[in-house]
């Protein structure tokens, strides 16, 4: 692997990491909060840096249903993840005290609670589109497929956290205030939040595998079998979450 493969394989892995740590509030607590959102936005500047030829082609070729899908998700997470450190900067006590009162502290905390938990969806959509590579690897037959039905199982327990913490109120800012369980163990709080990061990875990666097997006129219906896998893992993990 190429030294910049290895570190831009590195710069997403701690922008994963750092995400976790900065959903995960009651565990950092608020001055290192600051930070790790500082963070973020010099590894999110490295990671468009790292990947500038992406802006080269986007106006370039024809644009398939996927393409429009991958396109839509990058963008809607570019605007989130700009608004949600900027917002932040402007009511922090510790990292960037002199940009208080650019706007008002309401705006910004609402700007803020919105937007940091679109930005964690949208990751989760985002990391969902290039997570082939890692389900490419394993071994096509019953192995794979024992796999991946794990990994949907895993996926519906985390839609479900993600209804029970009614964290659609706060993206749609039917509630304008975030619960945070201080109570709750660090190390469960770190799980909880990945497996609800997940879940979304797995939503965009089973939607992206069924727009990959429908046919079409160069593909049949070889890929048929796959096609209602895939549908029957998308509606699992949606309508299970939802029921339990």
């Amino acid at each position: 692997m190429k030294v910049k493969a290895i570190f831009m394989r590195i710069t997403d892995i701690t922008m994963t990491v750092i995400l976790l740590l900065l959903m995960s509030m009651q565990v950092t607590q608020q001055m290192p909060h600051e930070w790790f959102g500082i963070a973020m936005t010099v590894l999110f500047i490295v990671h468009h840096i790292f990947n500038y030829r992406y802006y080269k082609t986007v106006f370039k070729g024809k644009y398939t249903t996927i393409r429009i899908i991958q396109l839509m998700i990058n963008t809607l997470l570019y605007i989130s993840i700009l608004i949600t450190p900027f917002s932040g900067m402007m009511m922090s006590r510790y990292a960037t005290p002199f940009m208080n009162g650019v706007f008002s502290s309401m705006l910004v905390r609402k700007l803020h609670l919105v937007f940091s938990y679109w930005s964690f969806v949208l990751m989760g959509l985002h990391i969902g589109l290039h997570f082939g590579i890692i389900t490419n690897r394993l071994p096509k037959g019953k192995f794979r497929l024992i796999i991946e039905s794990i990994l949907s199982a895993v996926a519906v327990y985390g839609f479900k956290l993600f209804l029970d913490a009614g964290i659609f109120r706060y993206m749609f800012l039917q509630s304008q205030f975030a619960f945070l369980d201080y109570s709750k163990a660090w190390w469960l709080v770190l799980l909880e939040n990945s497996t609800m990061l997940f879940a979304w990875v797995w939503i965009a990666y089973t939607i992206l595998m069924i727009l990959k097997n429908i046919p079409s006129k160069k593909r049949k219906s070889k890929n048929k079998k796959q096609l209602i896998l895939y549908a029957v893992m998308l509606i699992a993990t949606v309508c299970l979450g939802m029921i339990f």
